[in-house]
This record gives C-alpha cells, structure tokens and sequence, in this order.
C-alpha cells in the first residue's frame, strides 16, 4: 500500500512539474472541470497559455534556442487541434486531429525543431504535415516551409487553416512523403513527423550538404529512435541517435499526388 502512494505521488509531482494531465483524465468529472476552466477565454488567456507552456514544459526540459521558444510562444496551437479537444492545447501531450493522426505534444516540437539547427534564410521541407502546427512553427523561424501529406482531407484541412492564420510561407503538397520533394529540392533541413521503417533514400538525396534531417525511425526493439542525420560537404552521411519517441507510422506507396 505504502509502494502504491509513493507511486501515486511521484506521478501527481510529474504532472504539476511539466503541466501534463495524464490520458485518465480526458473521461469522468475532471474532464468537465478542465473544460470549464476553458469557456469563455480570450486571445489574451491563450497567450498567457503559450508562455507557461514554453517556460514550464520546454524551458525546464532544456530548449535554449531564442528562435524556437520565440516560435513556439508565438503560433496558437489552440487553433490546430479540434474543438473537443482545444482545453487541452497547451499541456504537454500528443492529442487527435481525426483521420488516425495526432498533434505532436509542444516538448517534442520545441525539440525537433531546436535539432534541425536552422535559420531565416533556410528551406525546409516537412514530412507529415498532419494539423500543420510544425509546419507553422518552422515559418517562425526560416524562409520556406514545404510541407507533404499524404492524407488528402487532413493535407487540404492543414492547408486552408495556414492560409487563414497567415502563414503564407508554407506550401502544401498531397503525395508520399517518403518520395520527397524533388523540384524544390535540395533542403536546407528536413524534419519527418511520423515513424519510417528506415531512412527513405529519396530524402537523403534532397538533403543539402551541410544539411540536417530529424526523423524518428522503427528500432529493433519495438519502439522507436528519433535520428538526427547529417550531411558533410562531401555528401557523406552521419546519423546520431538521440531520444526513444512514439509517432504514427509513415505511410508509404500510395500514388495521391496533387
């Protein structure tokens, strides 16, 4: 009994520490207080939001890039995920966007895009734009975003929300992303949202020397790797494996091109 409370407690500390509420707590009456907590709240309150969230989830967790926290308290992630779901924007966790697809959670985009190492005159191309949140993100910081989905109803969803919202720098494409984008190639960076088998080859070819790709890649163990991929000048190829993640697979082979 005594082992159980002590669990309970490090868990319950977990939580306020990172502003996380665990999945238990989407069902039953806490949910409904949550939601209250969220009726009736103005830009202002979600702007309040996205600083608690930089400074207490990505902050705290080791983010230092003035460009990423700058971007990340900047885009209304409130604004890219469903209704049902928006009183939950802005704690730490993945959430659905429909269609079997989920919204990374803010740490893991802080990340990544802190990984990429990238800069206001970069071109960048994305695999798996999915609500378009990363993709926004990125425009923050760099001078074009090219973003593929290959889900048609969730690639032309991100791409109306993106024009609404202003972003303008970012081009979305329906197709396979493991194919790439060989016409606006090659890439300053290339970051991947969703799990590969392996590295697709199309993508190291579109990387630009002295380039960077962040892609999260099936292990042997079940789970997951994230891997920072680099290319020297030369075209040769390093990889670094970093942190264990979980995504969503990525979805290859199908022709959908658009």
């Amino acid at each position: 009994m005594k082992f159980v409370k002590l669990i309970t407690i490090i868990i319950a500390l977990y939580c306020i520490l990172y502003n996380y509420l665990p999945f238990s707590q989407f069902t039953g009456s806490n949910s409904i207080v949550f939601a209250r907590e969220n009726i009736g709240l103005t830009e202002e309150d979600y702007a309040w939001k996205r600083k608690n969230m930089v400074e207490r989830q990505i902050v705290a967790r080791g983010v230092r890039d003035k460009k990423v926290l700058e971007a990340m308290e900047s885009v209304p992630r409130h604004l890219f995920i469903p209704e049902e779901f928006r009183q939950y924007s802005y704690y730490d966790q993945p959430l659905p966007i429909g269609l079997g697809q989920t919204i990374s959670q803010p740490y893991i985009v802080a990340l990544m895009t802190e990984m990429l190492d990238v800069d206001n005159d970069d071109i960048i191309l994305e695999i798996g734009t999915g609500s378009g949140y990363q993709a926004a993100v990125l425009s923050k910081i760099v001078k074009e975003v090219y973003t593929i989905e290959i889900i048609e109803d969730l690639g032309l969803q991100a791409e109306e929300r993106l024009k609404s919202l202003g972003f303008n720098n970012v081009y979305v494409k329906i197709a396979d992303g493991s194919l790439g984008w060989p016409d606006r190639a090659p890439f300053d960076a290339i970051i991947v949202t969703a799990a590969a088998e392996k590295i697709p080859d199309p993508l190291i070819k579109q990387l630009k020397s002295g380039g960077k790709m962040v892609i999260p890649v099936d292990s042997s163990f079940l789970g997951q790797d994230l891997l920072i991929v680099e290319k020297d000048e030369s075209g040769e190829i390093s990889i670094e494996k970093t942190i264990p993640v979980r995504f969503v697979p990525l979805i290859e082979g199908e022709e959908v091109e658009k």
